[in-house]
């Protein structure tokens, strides 16, 4: 048997999700059918958006942000996993990262309408308990004890990256990389045998430019920033991320917030809270839960200083920065 007939083909494949693209990069062996892989990947990244959407009426989500008060609603099994680890890091996090703050998202026009002064209004003025105080969990069963608008948009990205690497996986492909919209999980190596390379973008607006480079081997990186989504204001620039004391966008985020975790999941909600936090409590957190992290803060003049985390980030970061997954 010739070499060329054993070594494994470099794939990729790519298709539409959550309003972006998922794209994946794997090695495959000798006789997969790669037609089915991208089909059960296009599958997985569906059956999430179809359970997690905000801008999909039918979707489980607005099926339980519509059901009333005090009702136990039976939501499906991915669903129920996103929301217990989103009400784990709302905890962990002291409220930095809330799943509750539906109504917020959608006044400021963050969500499927544009934005509405009078629901901007009745946002900032709501008073709102932590979503892991109000939203309960039994069995195959939610329920809301208050009235709350659910979110999923800073976790469920996340969550349909660890679905693409899963669906490998479970296909027996053991090296991967599978991405959302730039937040990323690497399966194993490259064929070279070396880790898969992950730029760490620069925050900018009007253009899209490396800052730093991470190698992942078994692991997962997210970042949230000010640059890619947000609203003007009376000439302000205001991020999507949200305030869960104010109902409204951050007024002086760091410019961007990147984590490293075991799951995509894990790794998107963190970066939100942490950019919620900001450097100061954000990094304290960071450093008491074992997170690796980088905060990239922005000056007036547009410089950037980097305040970094963990055993990645803990000093000026070098130009590749090794992550395994732990």
């Amino acid at each position: 048997m010739s070499k060329m007939s054993i070594e494994r083909a470099r794939i990729a494949q790519s298709g539409p999700t959550m309003g972006t693209r998922w794209s994946a990069l794997f090695l495959s062996e000798p006789g997969v059918d790669t037609d089915a892989v991208r089909a059960s990947l296009q599958m997985a990244v569906d059956e999430v958006d179809a359970q997690m959407s905000i801008w999909k009426p039918g979707s489980d989500l607005m099926r339980l942000n519509a059901a009333p008060v005090g009702e136990w609603v039976a939501v499906p099994a991915h669903l129920r996993h996103v929301l217990r680890l989103g009400l784990a890091i709302g905890r962990a996090s002291g409220g930095a990262f809330d799943i509750g703050m539906g109504n917020a998202v959608t006044a400021w026009g963050f969500g499927p309408r544009d934005a509405a002064p009078a629901s901007i209004r009745v946002a900032m003025a709501t008073h709102r308990r932590p979503v892991h105080e109000v939203l309960e969990i039994d069995g195959d069963h939610v329920r809301k004890v208050e009235p709350i608008a659910l979110d999923l948009n800073g976790i469920a990205k996340g969550y349909g990256v660890d679905r693409l690497a899963e669906t490998l996986h479970d296909s027996g492909i053991a090296d991967a990389l599978v991405g959302i919209d730039g937040e990323m999980r690497a399966l194993g190596l490259r064929q070279d045998g070396a880790a898969w390379t992950i730029a760490v973008e620069a925050p900018l607006a009007d253009r899209r430019s490396p800052h730093s480079v991470l190698a992942l081997e078994d692991a997962a990186v997210a970042t949230s920033g000010d640059y890619r989504h947000w609203v003007e204001v009376q000439g302000r620039r205001l991020s999507h991320t949200m305030d869960p004391k104010r109902g409204a966008p951050l007024i002086a985020p760091p410019a961007s917030v990147t984590v490293v975790a075991r799951s995509c999941a894990e790794a998107d909600a963190w970066a939100t809270a942490l950019m919620v936090l900001g450097p100061d409590r954000g990094s304290a957190l960071a450093r008491r839960s074992g997170l690796d992290a980088l905060f990239l803060l922005r000056h007036d003049d547009g410089t950037l200083r980097d305040v970094g985390v963990g055993r990645l980030f803990s000093e000026e970061p070098p130009a590749i920065a090794s992550a395994r997954g732990r």
